[in-house]
């Protein structure tokens, strides 16, 4: 049944066909009649990714019975396929072009009635056994997280569907948010957009990090209730909502990235499979597959750590240093144009 095969592999029979062919031509080819077919190794790899479950477990499945070894080859062949550019970049990327931009840009706009907004970021835990080996660049104890266990931060931006455009899946769990926004590849897009003058163009994010022209973040303080600051506030918390449940989403669908399932790998291949289950969200997205079974009676920590920059949000650190901040001035304007340009007239 086809609902069955979903709730075991996360994709349907039609999409699983596609991957298999995909990944086909990246696969070691089946050299013996002992060896695991193409379409066995991604079933077992799709196994684990939706279960998050031991090697073992996955190996006794009574659908793909193989052994413990096979299986991790499996899941590491798998998952390297599918962090090949020429799968990744057709799954995973941000708009190319301002046509594109835009299509995301009235997206976001006829589901939230939120004018400028072309995706949602943030970053979330993936937890991992602790590394065995201490890297001169990353040390074994730079993993550790705020909440005391070992974790690759993962930055996400989604669009209004749960998408994901782009994903930075490489830092230590001790890196916050911030730094990690400041030294991607797509801030600088974001920057170079807004230096040209395209400035209807951003994100919304927390107040984790810095308020921008580009990175439109919620007012510090609580507004008094029925103001235009206060309906403001409470369209950025509905809109940017979707970063977590999309982030919720993922975990639910790929198990294997939840804290409590641990992945045993070192860093580097922990990556590569955070990477490859983006791939099969976005695939699931694109083809409506249906949403896995919640389970209430489980406890999940989706590895959403608030505040990353230790008591203090990045707009608080500008004024700490005593200086003017362009940059955080021309982004106040914009915040304080919406609000009394939209956000004003909307409610009255």
């Amino acid at each position: 049944m086809e609902h069955q095969f979903i709730q075991i592999f996360r994709l349907s029979k039609d999409v699983c066909r596609y991957l298999i062919e995909l990944v086909r031509p990246f696969m070691t080819p089946q050299r013996r009649a002992t060896d695991l077919s193409v379409t066995v190794r991604v079933l077992v790899a799709l196994r684990f990714f939706a279960a998050g479950s031991y090697q073992l477990d996955v190996g006794k499945n009574l659908f793909v019975a193989v052994s413990q070894p096979s299986v991790s080859r499996c899941i590491g062949e798998v998952s390297a396929a599918l962090n090949q550019q020429e799968i990744f970049n057709r799954w995973v990327h941000f708009p190319r072009n301002f046509q594109e931009l835009d299509a995301v840009r009235l997206g976001f706009y006829e589901t939230f009635n939120f004018p400028g907004v072309v995706g949602l970021i943030d970053c979330t835990h993936i937890a991992i056994f602790t590394p065995h080996i201490n890297d001169d660049e990353y040390p074994e104890h730079i993993y550790v997280n705020r909440k005391g266990y070992h974790s690759i931060n993962v930055q996400l931006i989604c669009d209004h569907r749960l998408m994901i455009m782009n994903v930075i899946a490489r830092y230590p769990g001790s890196t916050n948010d911030a730094y990690i926004w400041a030294n991607s590849n797509i801030q600088r897009v974001f920057r170079n957009i807004h230096e040209r003058g395209n400035t209807n163009y951003y994100l919304l994010g927390d107040s984790g990090y810095p308020l921008r022209t580009w990175l439109l973040t919620p007012l510090e303080h609580e507004p008094q209730e029925n103001t235009p600051e206060y309906f403001y506030n409470r369209a950025h918390k509905r809109v940017r909502c979707g970063i977590e449940r999309c982030n919720g989403l993922l975990k639910m669908r790929f198990r294997c990235l939840l804290k409590e399932r641990v992945l045993h790998y070192a860093p580097d291949v922990a990556c590569q499979i955070i990477n490859a289950c983006i791939v099969l969200h976005n695939m699931c997205i694109e083809h409506n597959i249906e949403i896995p079974e919640y389970d209430e009676n489980a406890n999940i920590d989706f590895g959403m750590i608030q505040g990353q920059l230790l008591g203090h949000d990045h707009q608080n650190n500008d004024k700490v240093l005593r200086r003017v901040n362009p940059e955080l001035t021309a982004g106040r304007r914009l915040r304080n144009h919406l609000i009394q340009n939209v956000f004003r007239i909307r409610n009255q």
